[in-house]
């Protein structure tokens, strides 16, 4: 089984910007994009293969013919048919809605499938962007309500500058908003479940303010206020740098300029390469050749032993 990509899913929105095409090396005119859906299981919203044997099949239906040879016995057993992450770039010419994603607990409450945890891996941003992560100070339930009343709710949020290289966790339940400027990669659980908190009195296309979830989302909002939301590494060469381990995901940093061997053979799971940077060769140990460059996105079977990197290329790792 060879390493898997997929044709992304290009979304227009009303505050997408102009990176992506170019960072990704389409040839589309499609104006506003805010979002590449890079892989994606979500029922509706599924990629489909690029390239090779399986090429036109979508996640979902290649989960189902090849089972745990592709996402591993645990998450098959876990997940059944339904590919468990959804990996997206997010280029935001305008700031964001803020927003906040239930608990797996809480959305069952509310008749949903499953809540939402994340995370976020800043890219080459503009000059000056930020973006909202947590709570700076202790509000109510009742207080959050009359702050999205009155207009104040960024008041009460944590607020960052948004650098290459840093990476944010966002817990279902941490209240979170990406500001104008923000390029960035994100992981997340396949869930499409956000509740629009504050959307600072925009309206769409059409003239009209979009949905808020105000009861929603004050039923997911973990209020607890912590020191600092940011997640601290140390950006190394040529090994591996962990910065994420949840239930839900596992993500590392590579940053090589020399070969590298990735060696799953005890790994019961498949690997996605998120490159975020530069250009390399991946190599599986059939000899099966592609290439790993800024922009794009690999699927590596569960069934994989080993692949080897060369080249100077950034890139994320992560698997379940």
């Amino acid at each position: 089984m060879i390493p898997i990509k997929f044709e992304p899913l290009l979304k227009s929105t009303l505050w997408g910007g102009d990176k992506i095409i170019s960072f990704k090396h389409l040839s589309s005119q499609q104006e506003q994009v805010g979002e590449s859906w890079e892989i994606s299981g979500v029922k509706g919203f599924e990629t489909r293969v690029s390239e090779g044997p399986y090429k036109g099949i979508p996640l979902n239906e290649l989960v189902a013919q090849l089972k745990e040879r592709l996402v591993g016995v645990d998450n098959y057993q876990r997940f059944g048919d339904e590919f468990p992450l959804l990996i997206k770039f997010i280029d935001a010419h305008q700031d964001l809605s803020i927003q906040v994603h239930p608990t797996d607990e809480v959305a069952h409450r509310q008749g949903k499938e499953r809540g939402k945890t994340e995370m976020w891996y800043i890219m080459n941003s503009d000059p000056g962007s930020f973006l909202y992560c947590g709570l700076r100070k202790a509000i109510t339930p009742e207080e959050y309500k009359e702050m999205v009343d009155n207009d104040t709710i960024c008041d009460a949020l944590a607020q960052y500058e948004a650098n290459e290289g840093d990476v944010f966790f966002l817990p279902a339940g941490r209240i979170h908003s990406i500001g104008s400027g923000c390029f960035l990669a994100e992981i997340q659980e396949t869930s499409d479940v956000t509740y629009r908190i504050y959307d600072y009195k925009r309206k769409d296309k059409d003239g009209h303010y979009r949905e808020l979830h105000t009861k929603e989302a004050a039923e997911s909002i973990n209020y607890q206020v912590e020191r600092d939301y940011r997640t601290h590494y140390t950006p190394l060469r040529n090994t591996a740098v962990p910065v994420i381990s949840c239930p839900h995901f596992t993500t590392s940093v590579y940053d090589l300029d020399e070969p590298m061997t990735l060696d799953y053979s005890e790994l019961d799971s498949f690997v996605i390469l998120i490159g975020v940077q530069g250009e390399g060769v991946l190599c599986d140990e059939e000899g099966n050749e592609t290439s790993l460059r800024a922009g794009e996105t690999i699927l590596i079977p569960a069934e994989a032993q080993e692949v080897r990197i060369s080249g100077s290329v950034r890139f994320l790792e992560t698997f379940v």
